[in-house]
């Protein structure tokens, strides 16, 4: 059997416990400090985290930072009333759909490889997984909190498969899923776990061992004739050590002479697919289709020889951090051109792009809601950035690319010019004093087209974003920028290392 935790529904599109722990200090230091979000808008940036850690440290209100009830007391100190957890982790879970580690579990459980499933998200991942994998709902037997009876019923009858819910479904009636309520977790569910454990080997997977109960049920396990018969095995993503707790328990299991290990991997969907792999007889029809239907982008290879691939590429600039959050706002709007203009009409300072989940913004609330309050805004929330979206030309990869070009602009006092494809930096000044390094290599940096004076021309470069090697890269070409005309720029000759030319426009 199996044990999933939050980690295991990233890669579908639901942040983890950790992503929403940072999320509570940023709105709880917003609401009691009483400053502007704008001041910690940028979750990414290690300085604001390091400012939100201290804040929480040194209020006893809250729970320590990194220990096992950070998550649950700053949930409920954030969310005080039951109801809005509710909304707020619906929010969160909402659009998520299952990925290749998902319809692996599922292929192996109609396999009969995997028979049970326990889980503290509140996702539908496993289920949907299942649907796709059986072509129906009615195969595997899901049990929430409000229904322990049951869970016992299905594990005596042996109705495999089963996935079974230990802090509750937001479908549920009762959202157990603050300090107080984990630690009165329901005691027969927590007995059907240790009675499934000294039946069963488990795997764990992206759960961090963060819940005292559910440590608990799994070390009073061991007390049982013959736990984990067929081994215990906690994956373990990153290179940081697991929680002391996670270790004591391999340790101790080890010493009840039970097969039990750390497994270090990379992600949940790599190991299912490493697993898959392993086992014959599956039915790999559902793995198919799905990897079928999506690119996999993975780092070019090395060579070895006088070969000509690959062309290194001198123009590109690794992001090493990026904003993980922008403002969500839901209303009555039409598509991007629309909510540019609102942002026009409003005359705010707000960066904006078109999302199905709704317009995505940076800038300040007030001028946020200046701008789409007109439109009567149903919701006004958090959107999480996530790499799956920035892997093609999304709305969130174009918002980001808007405030790059808009920073470079601003602090180098480039003129900015907007395309769709690539936005367009040029010397305001090219007289400045600053740009005559760059002059001294190119020569002149501003003219007239020869023949039609009512044309001039500036150098500058051209900057957009892209996918490569699993992360985002700055892409820079040279430009030679026309004004007066209607024709897009041309990709200007490089006679001189691209490397010099790009260090000195991107260094002034």
């Amino acid at each position: 059997m199996w044990f999933l935790g939050a980690g295991a529904s990233a890669a579908a599109g639901v942040p983890t416990a950790w992503d929403m722990i940072w999320e509570f200090k940023q709105q709880l230091y917003v609401s009691r400090r009483k400053v502007s979000p704008k001041l910690v808008s940028d979750l990414a940036n290690p300085v604001i985290r390091e400012q939100l850690k201290a804040f929480i440290s040194e209020n006893d209100q809250f729970p320590l930072p990194d220990s096992p009830e950070e998550y649950a007391g700053l949930f409920e100190a954030a969310y005080p009333n039951e109801n809005d957890r509710r909304a707020y982790l619906d929010g969160k879970i909402d659009g998520g759909k299952p990925s290749y580690g998902h319809l692996a579990l599922a292929t192996m459980m109609k396999a009969g490889v995997t028979k049970l499933v326990w889980t503290t998200n509140f996702d539908a991942l496993v289920a949907d997984a299942c649907a796709k994998v059986y072509d129906g709902t009615g195969k595997l037997s899901t049990i929430a909190l409000d229904a322990p009876d049951l869970a016992s019923q299905v594990i005596a009858s042996e109705r495999w498969p089963a996935e079974i819910k230990l802090h509750g479904d937001f479908r549920s009636r009762r959202l157990k899923n603050t300090t107080e309520e984990l630690r009165s977790q329901d005691a027969r569910l927590r007995q059907s776990l240790i009675s499934c454990c000294a039946r069963f080997g488990l795997v764990v997977a992206g759960y961090s061992g963060r819940d005292n109960s559910v440590m608990a049920s799994f070390s009073d396990a061991l007390k049982e004739p013959t736990p984990y018969p067929n081994g215990l095995f906690w994956l373990h993503r990153g290179d940081g050590s697991p929680l002391p707790a996670v270790s004591d328990l391999i340790e101790r299991a080890q010493a009840a002479n039970v097969e039990a290990a750390i497994v270090r991997i990379d992600n949940f969907d790599e190991t299912l697919r490493d697993l898959v792999r392993l086992i014959d007889g599956l039915d790999h029809a559902a793995l198919e289709a799905f990897t079928a239907s999506r690119k996999i982008w993975t780092p070019a290879p090395q060579i070895s020889g006088n070969k000509g691939f690959p062309v290194i590429r001198f123009n590109a600039v690794p992001l090493s951090s990026l904003p993980t959050v922008c403002r969500k706002v839901e209303c009555n709007i039409g598509g991007a051109a629309n909510a540019k203009q609102a942002v026009e009409n409003a005359g705010v300072d707000v960066l904006v792009a078109r999302s199905r989940a709704g317009v995505l913004a940076f800038g300040a609330d007030s001028d946020v809601k200046a701008a789409f309050d007109p439109f009567g805004i149903t919701n006004f929330d958090l959107h999480t950035f996530e790499s799956k979206r920035l892997r093609y030309d999304s709305a969130e990869r174009g918002l980001l690319r808007d405030a790059l070009s808009r920073g470079l602009a601003r602090q180098h006092e480039l003129l900015l010019s907007k395309r769709r494809s690539a936005d367009q930096l040029a010397p305001a000044e090219p007289d400045d004093p600053k740009w005559q390094p760059l002059k001294k290599l190119v020569g002149s940096l501003r003219g007239t087209l020869s023949g039609h004076p009512e044309i001039t021309w500036r150098e500058g470069i051209s900057v957009r974003l892209d996918w490569a090697n699993d992360q985002l890269w700055l892409l820079i070409e040279p430009r030679t920028i026309f004004e007066g005309s209607t024709q897009e720029p041309r990709p200007r000759r490089q006679t001189l290392p691209e490397s010099a030319v790009f260090a000195d426009i991107i260094g002034n």
